[in-house]
């Protein structure tokens, strides 16, 4: 059983032992510490808050509301949402800052807290740390019985983030609706059952049709959208005779296409084509983490674009973005962050980009995909039990010190055509170690071997 502190908010097992999981005791303590910190940060005494369908949302959501009502707040109940539609509407609603409860790709297990700013943005790790030093101070202020708080409800969240999303530039409305498109989309028992089917009626994509489609968080499937978890809707979409398939994650931030052979385009790829499509109209610095692919470097590279790399996490990206002015960036697990809109992954305005590209170039999903250069990574992890990952980074830069390194962000060792990268994951007890090469061999084969080394070093420390 586990619970995370990190830039991500806080993220656990549901149930269990307090201090060690996400139970209801860390709910109450953590938006306890949040209302304190952000009332020191603003005046106002809105804040948004929100859900996925995770069976165990609702109960969390319902302690954080009261939590946050004795504390004198005005919560706006946007009750079942998406991370993305709850960050654009704080904003509308002048509100002080918002909370998602989602896990976002953890599976069934867990639950977790994330908190935005008043800007509708991830609290930056500096606001995480001041955050975190309430949270262990445990002195918490709370409103006398004439200035307690009041719950309301939002109805309209959906439909806002849609209008915004319609009426963006680089939506192509009539294009996209000169295709015809018939899209099948894996929604995964969550809030994207709600929010696509609509978004993708405004687009006016002709054929839509959801599987997975209820949303009452009992996913059908291990949640995060990755290739050994779609197999079987690669399959469906290729016996649909659909046009392509769409991929979101229970809190919809995360995208991913299938092609209308029901092949992966590759969550990589998202973030890359739609990158394309934007660079070609609106020339500006694009920016990736230093676990995403080289491919778009090498988007950027054809506009003649700057490319900048950042360390992981939606918070550094968007740093990066705005320290460099970029008009696109994200992460290669498939968030797509567009600042025109606002600065937070969203799959829903990554769906409309995408087919707004994909109606302008007349292509098929696959020969879209084709145009790209053909990278390939392998995604790897191993499992911390209680060992150090500090202790084993530092051993692994050692090992490499004499090669192309970066340890802005973990340790990423560049070699000719191929690269590793080793991290601490920000939501999980793991190391993260991604390659990619010329090939998917010769990055499976770089993967296995630095897992091996790992491995070989967590044994040395026991």
């Amino acid at each position: 059983m586990t619970l995370i502190q990190s830039i991500s908010g806080i993220r656990g097992t549901v149930g269990g032992m307090s201090q060690s999981n996400l139970t209801p005791l860390e709910v109450v303590r953590y938006i306890s510490a949040y209302g304190n910190w952000i009332s020191e940060k603003t005046d106002k005494k809105i804040i948004l808050l929100g859900r996925d369908a995770r069976i165990s949302g609702d109960l969390f959501k319902s302690l954080a509301a009261q939590t946050l009502i004795a504390q004198g707040f005005q919560v706006v109940d946007l009750d079942l949402t998406t991370t993305p539609t709850l960050a654009f509407n704080v904003t509308l609603h002048k509100a002080a800052g918002g909370i998602m409860v989602t896990a976002s790709h953890n599976p069934i297990e867990w639950n977790a807290l994330k908190f935005f700013n008043q800007k509708g943005e991830f609290i930056s790790a500096t606001e995480a740390e001041e955050l975190f030093v309430v949270v262990n101070r445990a002195e918490f202020r709370f409103s006398d019985t004439h200035h307690l708080g009041k719950l309301t409800r939002d109805t309209a969240h959906f439909r806002r983030h849609i209008d915004a999303i319609c009426e963006l530039d680089l939506v192509n409305l009539s294009a996209i609706r000169e295709k015809n498109f018939s899209v099948l989309v894996d929604v995964i028992n969550s809030t994207g059952a709600l929010v696509i089917p609509q978004l993708l009626k405004r687009l006016g994509v002709a054929q839509i049709k959801c599987v997975n489609a209820e949303p009452n968080g009992k996913f059908a499937r291990r949640p995060e959208p990755i290739a050994e978890n779609l197999v079987d809707f690669c399959n469906e979409v290729s016996r649909s005779s659909c046009d392509f398939g769409i991929v979101v994650d229970p809190d919809v931030d995360r995208l991913v296409f299938v092609c209308e052979d029901g092949t992966l385009f590759g969550e990589e790829y998202s973030l890359v084509a739609i990158a394309d499509y934007v660079l070609k109209h609106k020339k500006g610095t694009a920016v990736s983490t230093l676990s995403s692919s080289d491919a778009l470097r090498t988007v950027a590279k054809k506009y003649e674009c700057p490319y900048v790399a950042s360390p992981v996490g939606e918070v550094n990206v968007v740093k990066a973005m705005k320290d460099n002015q970029a008009v696109i960036g994200g992460e290669g697990s498939g968030g797509i962050i567009y600042p025109d809109l606002h600065y937070s992954r969203d799959a829903l305005v990554g769906i409309a980009l995408f087919l707004s590209h994909l109606s302008e170039v007349g292509r098929k999903v696959s020969e879209l995909r084709a145009t790209y250069p053909n990278y390939s990574m392998a995604k790897n992890q191993v499992t911390l039990l209680g060992q150090s990952p500090v202790a084993i980074l530092t051993t692994l830069t050692e090992k490499y010190k004499q090669d192309n390194i970066n340890t802005e962000d973990g340790l990423k060792v560049y070699f000719e055509n191929q690269w590793v990268h080793f991290r601490k994951s920000n939501t999980e007890p793991i190391l993260r170690i991604y390659t990619e090469a010329l090939t998917l061999e010769k990055a499976q084969a770089l993967a296995y071997k630095m897992k091996a080394q790992v491995q070989a070093l967590m044994q040395e420390s026991k």
